[in-house]
Parts: C-alpha cells; sequence; structure tokens
C-alpha cells in the first residue's frame, strides 16, 4: 500500500482530476440498460476515472460508471461537486454478475486500491469529494465492510481508517466526458502520473481477481 502513496506524490504539480467544461454532456441512460440483469455495488475511493479503471478490470464486473454519491442535492453536476459544497463524493456504479465475482471481494478491491488513512484527500487530490467511501445496500453489505475494516485496524495495516460507511441512497451519474475517461485518454497527463501507478499497484496486489487481458 505505501507504493500506491509514493505514486501519488511523485511529481504533482500535474493537473488534478478534472473536466473540460466545453465536453460536458449528459449520460445517455439508455447505454447501461443491458445492464440492469446484474447486481450494483457503489464505492468512493478519490478521482473517479482511477476507480472506474480499477473496477473494470475485475473478472465479474461488466461496467463501472462515474458519477456523484453521498450528497444532499439532486443533478449534480462536476463543477458544483468540485466546490466541496454540495458534500457528495466522486464515486462509481459497479455492475457485477455475483456468480462470478462476489460483494465481499469488490470490498477487497476497494481497500486495497487507495488509501483509506488520508481524510479527504487521495494522491494529489484534496476536498471532500475525494474522500474514501463504501456505501452499503443491506445489512448483510454493511457488516462485510465493517469486518474488512475490524481486520485492517486490528492488523496495523493502516495507522488509522477514515473511511465512512454510508447507507447507499441516490447515485447520480457524471456527465458523459468523465466515462471511460482513462481509457479513452491513456496520455493524459494526470492519467500517466496517477491513475496508471495507481491502477497497476492495485493489479499487482490483487492478480488472481483480474480479467484475462489485465494479466500484464
Amino acid at each position: 500500500m505505501k507504493n500506491i502513496l509514493l505514486a501519488f506524490v511523485i511529481g504533482f504539480s500535474l493537473a488534478s482530476c478534472a473536466q473540460n467544461e466545453n465536453e460536458a454532456r449528459p449520460v445517455d441512460d439508455s447505454t447501461y440498460k443491458h445492464l440492469d440483469s446484474l447486481q450494483t455495488a457503489y464505492f468512493a475511493s478519490g478521482c473517479f476515472w482511477c476507480v472506474e479503471a480499477i473496477y473494470e478490470s475485475v473478472e465479474g464486473v461488466e461496467e463501472a460508471v462515474s458519477g456523484y454519491s453521498g450528497g444532499e442535492i439532486d443533478n449534480p453536476t462536476y463543477a458544483s461537486v468540485s466546490s466541496g459544497r454540495t458534500k457528495h463524493a466522486e464515486a462509481v456504479k459497479v455492475y457485477y454478475d455475483s456468480s462470478v465475482v462476489r460483494f465481499e471481494t469488490l470490498v477487497e478491491v476497494f481497500f486495497n486500491s487507495h488509501d483509506p488513512s488520508t481524510l479527504n484527500q487521495q494522491g494529489p487530490d484534496k476536498g471532500p469529494q475525494y474522500r474514501s467511501i463504501a456505501f452499503y445496500a443491506n445489512d448483510d453489505e454493511k457488516a462485510i465492510i465493517e469486518r474488512k475494516i475490524r481486520i485492517l485496524k486490528s492488523t496495523k495495516v493502516f495507522t488509522k481508517i477514515t473511511t465512512e460507511v454510508i447507507a447507499f441512497e441516490k447515485f447520480h451519474k457524471a456527465e458523459a466526458y468523465h466515462q471511460n475517461y482513462e481509457r479513452k485518454h491513456p496520455n493524459n497527463g494526470y492519467i500517466q502520473a496517477v491513475s496508471i501507478p495507481r491502477i497497476n499497484s492495485f493489479k499487482a496486489t490483487m492478480p488472481e481477481v483480474l480479467k484475462a487481458e489485465n494479466h500484464h
């Protein structure tokens, strides 16, 4: 996990997770209709460009969608969330096949792909919109998340854990420009300096959960 932090802090005078507002467009809901038969899970752990790409590398995950959750206003935008005043966090909606990958594994992916000890920050990105949140849809999911946190605390993997454990209420899809950003913009400075090292660190930590094409 220290390798993740090291990758984050080297040379970060670079641009943060940010959008070209000239390309901001709403997401067409019909894009994801074919996924309606799958299970869903929701996580926030820093820039959603990174988190989306991480989950899409996991076997059994059919799609991950960037968006906003955990806040108080309807129809949040990147600009309003970035202000830090909406209480929303950048989050991802994970569509997964529970016959292939369990919710417990998705929680393991969550804690093995970011630093949950930094309050309102992940790498170079600072603000409440980048805080760590594991959302649960029922008591079983809540218990799985809380058990993992107890294990991490008891083994002192982190000095502290700031992850919020919150009942899921609503997810707002982010602007179309943000979807699949890492795949569409591999040469972007932030992607090169932050996202790719973070993703590669995760893949080295949990190679057993990766889709075949992600073993490299």
